[in-house]
């Protein structure tokens, strides 16, 4: 699975990008059919704590997975996005499955 991670008004570190990937690769544990990934990391402009923003978007054959989580910084939204797209990606495997 090729992994494309864009982070959008600032410069993303090393530390930060090897988690993305990480936690990323980690959904080919749940479904081996994915093509490939997209990860937008975001600040968002407002004065509020949780101003983190990270996008996954999966695609895999005959769909597209998202999820979008703000959180207070940046290790918290990818783990919440993880979190949430391990639901679909299992709820798809369950889906194709069935037919």
């Amino acid at each position: 699975m090729t992994i494309k991670i864009q982070s959008v008004h600032f410069d993303a570190d090393k530390k930060l990008l090897d988690f993305v990937q990480e936690r990323v690769d980690k959904l080919t544990l749940y479904y081996d059919g994915i093509i490939k990934s997209e990860v937008i990391l975001k600040i968002d402009k407002s004065d509020g704590l949780e101003n983190k923003i990270a996008e996954i978007k999966l695609h895999i054959p005959g769909n597209d997975l998202f999820a979008k989580k703000q959180c207070k910084t940046f290790e918290e939204a990818v783990d919440t996005s993880i979190d949430a797209l391990k639901t679909q990606v299992k709820r798809h495997k369950e889906k194709i499955k069935g037919i």
